[in-house]
């Protein structure tokens, strides 16, 4: 079967819609431009002020939702969830938005990032005689939430992700309110939009372009909002605040036409791109990209060489998830599947391809056999990350460190690996020097540079480091 294995796994998008009576639509129409950000599953919960009703489904959001299914999904409050598992298996259990009932009534929640003391939290909360459905953190939370001594569900919520560590982004719903949390680090993008009279909350802003919704601002570091029939308050969670986006948000998973942090995606993509080329220069005839997460990248560095970019690789957009082929053979399968080369444009020239990142450089190294197939007189790649070197374990979901080919081999290796004429990295200092706010301080680089602003369980990287 094909699988796209040799790049980032994207980790999930979520939707908050609360005043308009169309809100599962809206909802839907969100989740349908932060399709990028997982691919597993769907699912929306909806509340007509009486009952929180909710629709899942494996699948894309193309896949799991009709007419039919938004019809079963009446009110004006919803909350709608995108996965790609990054804790918790890949089965019908796990799909978000996760909705229980507790005294105070029913309570929903839809969760981007991942914890990193989920364990221990799970571990106590059983002790304490708690039994779980599913194996996402999201749960986790949940349960929190019930368990919480507190007298009103905001203060409940409130006490719950004080307990948690991590990266989360939180859109949650109950039969009246909606909420939005951001962890104190804010390493997941959460943007505030509105809608006429509603109030409108996505991990990306396309979504609010899609329904037709004004970009306010971001969900902060540490807040949590709340929206009710009172309108909209903020709370500050009780921790210290300290900004570490994370850069690959910037990098490869956010679209070029969203903004996050702040920032334009395609502005700063653009920027990593032509200080690639200002570090990295080539002599070469043309410029392309992997399409389609590095093409900005590729333009920017176009702009700042001699080269011209060219589209030189054409990709399948009609390829599923999964691609039958028995019996394989030829091991570059995959590739020929996903892209295809532009003789006419590759053929007796020497080539700049620019990436956004390598991971385990299985898919790079075809793609150079096809371009020298296509009549390439040189290939040379140029990245427009640092090497990734590290597991993440704030929400992206890379292979272990062992299969990080930059992990295992010097750049003169993973050269000769991919048989390229030459191979450069943009440096940790220029990829910063790309990002918005404080010249990059803000930013977790771990994934990069092993620094972790989060101390992580020791169980945790054993498992992460282990699994097969």
């Amino acid at each position: 079967m094909f699988r796209d294995d040799d790049r980032p796994k994207d980790f999930c998008g979520i939707v908050g819609i609360y005043g308009t009576p169309e809100a599962s639509i809206l909802t839907y129409h969100g989740l349908y431009s932060l399709q990028h950000r997982g691919q597993e599953s769907a699912g929306i919960a909806c509340s007509d002020g009486k009952r929180v009703h909710k629709h899942l489904g494996m699948g894309l959001v193309s896949d799991v939702f009709n007419e039919n299914a938004l019809d079963q999904l009446p009110g004006y409050i919803a909350v709608g969830h995108n996965r790609y598992s990054t804790t918790g298996s890949s089965n019908e259990q796990n799909i978000g938005p996760i909705v229980v009932n507790h005294r105070l009534g029913t309570i929903g929640v839809a969760h981007n990032g991942n914890l990193v003391n989920s364990r221990t939290l799970r571990e106590k909360l059983e002790e304490r005689g708690s039994i779980f459905q599913t194996t996402t953190d999201s749960e986790v939370i949940l349960h929190l939430v019930a368990k919480s001594k507190k007298d009103t569900i905001e203060e409940k919520v409130l006490d719950a992700v004080s307990q948690i560590e991590g990266a989360f982004s939180l859109v949650f719903i109950t039969k009246k309110k909606l909420f939005a949390v951001r962890d104190p680090n804010g390493f997941r993008p959460l943007a505030l939009g509105k809608k006429k009279d509603s109030i409108v909350f996505a991990s990306e802003t396309c979504a609010f372009d899609l329904i037709g919704a004004e970009y306010v601002r971001d969900v902060k570091c540490g807040e949590m909002l709340v929206v009710d029939e009172n309108g909209l308050k903020s709370f500050k969670i009780d921790k210290k605040v300290n900004a570490k986006h994370c850069v690959f948000e910037f990098i490869y998973f956010s679209r070029p036409d969203s903004q996050i942090f702040n920032e334009y995606v395609d502005k700063t993509r653009r920027k990593l791109g032509k200080n690639l080329a200002i570090e990295n220069p080539c002599d070469a005839d043309i410029v392309i990209s992997v399409p389609d997460s590095s093409n900005t990248a590729a333009l920017g560095y176009a702009a700042r060489s001699e080269a011209k970019f060219e589209i030189g690789l054409i990709r399948n957009h009609y390829v599923g998830r999964t691609f039958i082929h028995p019996r394989q053979k030829d091991r570059d399968m995959n590739v020929r599947i996903k892209f295809n080369t532009v003789g006419g444009v590759i053929k007796d020239r020497k080539i700049v391809i620019v990436d956004d990142s390598i991971v385990r450089g299985t898919t790079l190294r075809a793609l150079v056999k096809r371009l020298r197939k296509a009549g390439a007189k040189e290939v040379h790649v140029r990245v427009s990350s640092p090497p990734i070197k590290y597991p993440c374990f704030y929400g992206m979901d890379f292979p272990t460190k062992e299969e990080l080919i930059a992990s295992q081999k010097e750049l003169d290796e993973i050269k000769k690996y991919l048989k390229v004429d030459s191979l450069e990295y943009l440096s940790l200092e220029a990829m910063l020097n790309a990002m918005p706010m404080d010249n990059g301080q803000g930013y977790c680089t771990a994934c990069f540079s092993g620094e972790y602003p989060i101390q992580i369980e020791e169980m945790q990287f054993k498992e992460r480091n282990e699994r097969q």
